[in-house]
Parts: structure tokens; C-alpha cells; sequence
């Protein structure tokens, strides 16, 4: 029987590979312009890290999460996101040391068990950004911000782009928030989905969580968090709204929105496009100020926000914005006859090292083969022909113009340097 991928778990190809190198590459730029720095985690953690700093109430950890025990019996999980991973890391480290706030962002693999659909798969890839060491509202914003500057970027129209914003406040305000919260949707729980009857008990927060109709009804009319707010909570909120509104960021405050870890205390937000529909999500994120504390460091305030690649793949290609061609070859060797293969592999090698992409036939095709492959994967054609060998020459074609140049063999790569960086 052939050996098949797992399900959930999908290949990248090649013709798909090139645009998602294309938007990493964007995505490193923005993050650069704001000064973050990549970090790079193991895909395995011990599971005890998600279930204390995700919760063990969320659906991540409740019902998604890989866990496996290795050979010792110490129980690991293949990383199911990224914040608590980042933190573990600055405290493991001592990024902290170094003073002020800092700034990471990743690019990776992430795994949960779920229903494979379209844009999101059991394999998934998550890029995100994580801010650690300060309180300040002005930083929720520049998070935001960079979340907004990065889809502009991406040729998504700005206006288009609107963020969905709430506080859910801190951790003295939390129990007070789930006794209303508990209070409302009580005489309703004959109404819940089974999942929002044990969540009525366990954390009802979840519940304004929910996409099933009808726990999505009764959580429009929930009471809201931005009315169980402390002082502090309240202000901090406040300049956050005005800093957006400073910066021109449009946002719109939903009361319903929690986002689906425990960690996330004060700001949340989601950055939707209106073009999109009814699943209009292009990323989220938030405040995880009690997370360092949680994974057993000293206090440390976060914020940061994470997408799915997945997702943004296809709404770029969906909506025919980013790269629009598939990078070619600078050059494709063409030898014509068995004397020409040796000077043509030597050639391939010379060019190479100029800094010409470069490839050429290995399977033994017809001239017409080559020159029709030639024409699909490259800008020129170098032809290696038994006239151009009696001369030591090569012919040069320009494969979108038709028009050929002869050089010798000894110039070719610096002509040929010459002639892609004028075509560029």
C-alpha cells in the first residue's frame, strides 16, 4: 500500500512554496521597520506549558493539543501556538536582562487536533509578533499598527480593514466578570451547546467565544466586560482608543469578543477586512500580562498579536493581490548534441557561481523539448550547439523577445550578469 500524508497535515508544493516565500519575506521586512527580531522554537514543548499558560478550559488544550509521552514518560506536546512558547523562552534566557521592551516575532509550524477545512489544517503555520516588558498603552497600539501596516503591505486596501477591539481587564476584575457572566447565562443553559454547558461551569468567558447560532444570540445581549472594568482597566482601555484614533486606525468595540486562550487580560482586538465576508478574521491578539507569572517567572506585561498563513495565502490569492508571476530562471542551458554536455555542465557551474539562477535538461529531450522548457521556466536560453562549439561561442536567446546574441564562452556569465540585471 502507498504511504500517504496524515490527514490535516498538507504539502506545500513548489508552484504554491514560491508565494508563501514571497509574503515571508514581506512579513520580515514590516516586522524589521518596528524593530522586531526573529526568534526560532522547538515544535516540541512539554505539554505543562500550554496547559498552564493557554488554560486547560480552552478548546486548545481541552480537546486539541497533540500530548504524547516520550520515551521517560515526561509529557510533551507538539506546540499548539506561539505566545507561551516566546515567553518561556525570554524568561528560560533572560531576555529580560538586556532592559526595555522586548520585541520577537516568529514564522512556523503549529499543530491542533480539528476538522481539516479550507485555510486551516491540523498542520498549520502561525507568524506573529510578541512585545514583552511594558505596560503601556501606546505599545497595544503600535501592535496594532504593524498589524495594519503589514496588510497594506500585503496590497490588502486599508480601506477596507477595520479592527474589533475590547478589554476584558485584569485579574482582579476576571471573577467578577464570570459571576455576571454565569448570572445571564444560567436560566439559559438548556439553550447552550453541550460545549457551552460545561463551559457555564468551568469559564463561562468562553461561552462569548462560541460559533455555534445560538449561543452567538445569547452572547450579544451578555453583559459586557468594559462594565466590570477596574479603574486602572478602564484607563488603560481608554488611551489605547485614543492612541488608534491618533494613528487613524479604524476599529469598532465588540463586546463578545474574548479570543479563545485564558491568558489574554485587558486589550483584545481581531483585524477584519469587510471584503472578506462573514469569515472576515485576518489575525488577533492582545495583552497576556499575567502570562510570565503563570510559566513561573517574575511579572512581565506582553502584548502581541498572531495569523494564520494558511489563511492569508488565500485570501491574497483570493482577492489577486502580492506577487503576481512565478520567479524564472535567468538562464536555461540548452547542449545540442553528447560533445556539448561537458561544456554545458562546466557553464552551468560558471554561472551558478555569478549569481545566475541556472539549470538545464537531464532527461535527454528533443531540441524543440528543451527550447518549449526553456520558454516556460526561464529568461534566456543559452544554446550549445555544434557551430557554437567549433568557435568556443554560446548563443544567447531572449526568450520574451525572440532576439539572439553570440558571446564567447569565456564572457558569458558576466554578458549574460549584465543582460538580466538591464531586464530586471
Amino acid at each position: 500500500m502507498r504511504v500517504e500524508s496524515v490527514r490535516g497535515m498538507r504539502d506545500i508544493l513548489p508552484e504554491e512554496a514560491w508565494v508563501w516565500q514571497a509574503v515571508e519575506e514581506m512579513l520580515r521586512q514590516v516586522f524589521a521597520l518596528y524593530g522586531y527580531e526573529e526568534i526560532r522554537l522547538p515544535v516540541v514543548e512539554r505539554a505543562e506549558l500550554f496547559s498552564r499558560g493557554v488554560g486547560e478550559t480552552t478548546e486548545v488544550v481541552h480537546k486539541e493539543m497533540y500530548v504524547f509521552p516520550d520515551r521517560k514518560g515526561l509529557e510533551l506536546a507538539l506546540r499548539p501556538e506561539a505566545t507561551a512558547s516566546v515567553v518561556r523562552a525570554y524568561l528560560e534566557h533572560g531576555l529580560y536582562a538586556k532592559g526595555g521592551v522586548t520585541k520577537l516575532y516568529y514564522l512556523g509550524p503549529m499543530f491542533r487536533y480539528e476538522k481539516p477545512q479550507m485555510g486551516r489544517q491540523r498542520q498549520f503555520h502561525q507568524y506573529g509578533v510578541e512585545a514583552l516588558g511594558s505596560l503601556d498603552p501606546a505599545l497595544d497600539a503600535e501592535v496594532m499598527a504593524l498589524a495594519w501596516h503589514l496588510m497594506e503591505a500585503l496590497e490588502l486596501r486599508g480601506e477596507h480593514l477595520l479592527f474589533r477591539v475590547n478589554s476584558i481587564g485584569c485579574r482582579e476584575d476576571r471573577p467578577k466578570y464570570r459571576e455576571a457572566l454565569r448570572s445571564y447565562f444560567a436560566p439559559h443553559a438548556a439553550g447552550l451547546c453541550p460545549d457551552c454547558q460545561r463551559r457555564l461551569e468551568e469559564n463561562p468567558l468562553r461561552i462569548l467565544d462560541c460559533k455555534e447560532p445560538a449561543c452567538r444570540e445569547l452572547a450579544g445581549a451578555a453583559p459586557r466586560a468594559t462594565d466590570h472594568l477596574c479603574p486602572g482597566c478602564k484607563e488603560h482601555f481608554g488611551q489605547v482608543l485614543s492612541f488608534l484614533d491618533a494613528l487613524g486606525l479604524v476599529y469598532v468595540e465588540d463586546p463578545t469578543l474574548v479570543r479563545g486562550l485564558d491568558y489574554y487580560t485587558r486589550t483584545v482586538f481581531e483585524l477584519a477586512s469587510r471584503e472578506l465576508g462573514a469569515q472576515d478574521a485576518l489575525l488577533g491578539g492582545g495583552r497576556y500580562d499575567d502570562l510570565a507569572e503563570l510559566l513561573g517567572g517574575a511579572p512581565t506585561p506582553g502584548v502581541g498579536f498572531a495569523g494564520g498563513m494558511e489563511r492569508l495565502i488565500l485570501v491574497l490569492t483570493g482577492q489577486g493581490v502580492g506577487a503576481q508571476e512565478r520567479p524564472l530562471l535567468d538562464v536555461y542551458v540548452v547542449p545540442i548534441g553528447g560533445e556539448a554536455k561537458r561544456p554545458a555542465v562546466e557553464l552551468l557551474t560558471r554561472l551558478r557561481k555569478a549569481g545566475l539562477a541556472a539549470d538545464m535538461d537531464y532527461v535527454g529531450r528533443s531540441l524543440r523539448k528543451m527550447m518549449e522548457i526553456a520558454g516556460k521556466r526561464a529568461r534566456y536560453a543559452l544554446i550549445l550547439g555544434p557551430d557554437e562549439l567549433v568557435r568556443d561561442q554560446a548563443t544567447v536567446k531572449n526568450l520574451a523577445t525572440g532576439e539572439s546574441q553570440t558571446f564567447s564562452l569565456a564572457e558569458v556569465p558576466e554578458r549574460l550578469r549584465g543582460l538580466a540585471e538591464r531586464s530586471c
